[in-house]
């Protein structure tokens, strides 16, 4: 849980080019048993705490029956970071929930990657989970999820590199004091963890600054004649999205330097179902909202009609149908269903039902009015109207489609 500390902004540790080591790096709050940083909230306050702050016993627990091999740095093994992604009960009973449900391999290999000197990249549609594993990955191996640079088509070079206090740097001209780490610096002075959300959303040029990062493991300030050198325990972890192909496609060079790690959608309704349960009823609990297994045969037809549509098919495959433009992530199905929970429980008696549901789906399948809407009621008529139990389903989308 959180508590209000004081944020430290470290030094970065830079030696003069061309020498080795790096200084030790300054001071840092624990995060792992800390809260967030200058938010000057108290543990129940926060909306969505950090993963190493939500989960800080299921860390502790892991970390203290820890005794397998740790590579440098890392605050536990490479099998108690996979062990905390997918969950498991530990020798003494203490049971790990599972942050992430999908092929064990897939995690495994991601693990894997951030123990070698191998950059991580998390690739995959809309929905899958990637910014939520790489904070994951991030509080389990460094206990610090925070050193985060937000991809968007206006991230400066400054983000991934430094930038300068103008007025020292006006007052002093370039000096150590006068230069402000980016995320990046921070965690190869410090030997932690990075994350780089939505990287193909990156201009290229701005992405190529991380080329000499990756494979040098130094970042050269020019203007001090010096450079900053990953320490031990340094890594990145990448996110971008298939449908951003095209947008700012990584170069040939940049992405020699990751091992990219395909998030799948879920195999299986049940699996699908599993993880909209899970992640509606942990943000369900930080809003008061009503929980979530009087509402879980209405989450199992939302997560059928997103599969659907988005397969373009029937459940049964006897029946084609043509997808939305939309991606319906699980992410949506999610988010859905945490809104149709809303609406039971300040307009209704509290338990999910069809009418509750409704105009999310409306809105998450219906992003083209045009084409959309065409789609929408098509599987209205042809596959709703006809489906044993889902008559309710079936009139509540008719008048908010209406």
């Amino acid at each position: 849980m959180t508590v209000s500390i004081e944020s430290v902004e470290p030094t970065p540790a830079i030696t003069p080019a061309g020498q080795a080591g790096a200084a030790a790096p300054a001071h840092r709050a624990d995060s792992a048993g800390g809260g967030a940083a200058g938010s000057g909230a108290s543990p129940g306050e926060v909306l969505r705490p950090h993963a190493e702050h939500a989960f800080a016993a299921e860390l502790a627990a892991l970390a203290a029956q820890d005794d397998r091999p740790r590579p440098a740095r890392w605050r536990m093994s490479p099998w108690a970071v996979a062990t905390y992604l997918l969950g498991g009960t530990l020798p003494d009973g203490t049971r790990i929930t599972p942050k992430y449900v999908g092929p064990r391999r897939v995690v495994e290999v991601a693990v894997t990657t951030l123990a070698t000197d191998r950059a991580l990249l998390l690739l995959g549609v809309p929905g899958t989970a990637k910014t939520w594993v790489s904070e994951h990955l991030a509080a389990a191996v460094s206990g610090d999820s925070t050193l985060l640079v937000q991809g968007t088509a206006g991230t400066p070079e400054e983000a991934i590199r430094y930038g300068w206090n103008y007025a020292r740097l006006l007052a002093h001209g370039p000096s150590r004091d006068a230069l402000v780490p980016s995320p990046v610096m921070r965690a190869m002075a410090e030997g932690l963890t990075v994350r780089v959300e939505e990287l193909t959303r990156v201009p290229a040029d701005i992405q190529d600054t991380l080329i000499t990062i990756l494979s040098e493991k130094t970042l050269p300030v020019p203007e001090l004649g010096e450079e900053t050198q990953a320490v031990r325990g340094f890594n990145l972890i990448a996110t971008a999205n298939d449908r951003d192909r095209g947008v700012n496609e990584l170069s040939s060079a940049l992405r020699r330097r990751f091992n990219t790690v395909v998030l799948p959608l879920p195999e299986t309704a049940e699996a699908e179902v599993d993880i909209v349960s899970r992640r509606v009823d942990q943000i369900g609990r930080s809003l008061d909202l009503p929980s979530v297994p009087d509402g879980v045969d209405e989450i199992r037809r939302v997560v059928t009609v997103f599969r659907e549509l988005r397969d373009g098919v029937t459940a049964d495959g006897r029946t084609k149908l043509k997808s939305p433009s939309g991606t319906l992530s699980t992410a949506e199905a999610i988010s859905v269903v945490t809104g149709g929970l809303a609406l039971a429980a300040h307009f209704g008696d509290g338990v999910l039902r069809a009418s509750d549901v409704a105009a999310g789906v409306l809105g998450a399948v219906v992003r083209d009015p045009a084409s959309d809407r065409v789609i929408w009621q098509e599987y209205l008529e042809a596959v709703v109207r006809e489906r044993d139990g889902w008559k309710d389903f079936y009139r509540a989308c008719r008048e908010v489609s209406a």
